[in-house]
C-alpha cells in the first residue's frame, strides 16, 4: 500500500453502487422490505472485490452500517445493488478498509469502468430471475417497479 507523505493513503478507482430503496422477499415475493439488513435503501456503496464466475451473485463491498453509521465490509448480493459507477475515491476510511480486506490490486478506470457495466448487468439479472412466475405485490415499490426496468 503506497501512501503519501500525511499517511493517507493513495486514492484508487473503485466501482461504487447504491442499496436498492425497496426489495422483494418472502412466499412468492408478496412482502416489500427497505434496503437489506446492513444498508439503509439508497446507501452508497463501494464494491471491494467481485466474485467472477458461477455464481457471481455475491460481491463484497465497503459502506456506512444501517444503525451505527460504522463503515463496515460486508458481502451481499449483487441483486441488491443498483446504479453502478466507477468512481476515484479519496475518502480515508474507505481506503483503510479497501485495502485491509482485500490484497488485490486497485483498477485503473478503464477496468473500473467495464467492471461497472458488467455488474449492473449482472444485479438487473439476477432481480429478473429472483422472482420469476409470481406476480407483484400491489402498488409495488420493488425497484423493477419505480425504475421500470424488464420484469421476469
Amino acid at each position: 500500500m503506497s501512501t503519501e507523505s500525511s499517511g493517507t493513503p493513495e486514492p484508487v478507482w473503485l466501482v461504487s453502487a447504491n442499496v436498492v430503496w425497496w426489495r422483494r422477499y418472502g412466499a412468492g415475493g408478496q412482502q416489500l422490505r427497505s434496503g437489506t439488513k446492513s444498508f439503509r435503501g439508497g446507501a452508497k456503496v463501494y464494491v471491494s472485490a467481485v466474485h467472477w464466475g458461477p455464481g457471481a451473485d455475491k460481491i463484497t463491498v465497503i459502506g456506512r452500517e444501517r444503525h451505527t453509521g460504522r463503515w463496515i465490509v460486508i458481502d451481499m448480493a449483487t441483486r441488491n445493488l443498483h446504479s453502478f459507477r466507477p468512481r476515484f475515491v479519496h475518502t480515508p476510511r474507505v481506503l483503510e478498509r479497501f485495502h485491509a480486506s482485500t490484497r488485490r490490486p486497485a483498477w485503473d478506470a478503464e477496468f473500473a469502468a467495464g467492471a461497472a457495466t458488467s455488474l449492473e448487468r449482472v444485479a438487473r439479472e439476477y432481480r429478473a430471475e429472483g422472482w420469476r412466475g409470481s406476480e407483484h405485490p400491489p402498488r409495488c415499490l420493488c425497484h423493477a417497479c419505480l425504475t421500470g426496468e424488464p420484469k421476469a
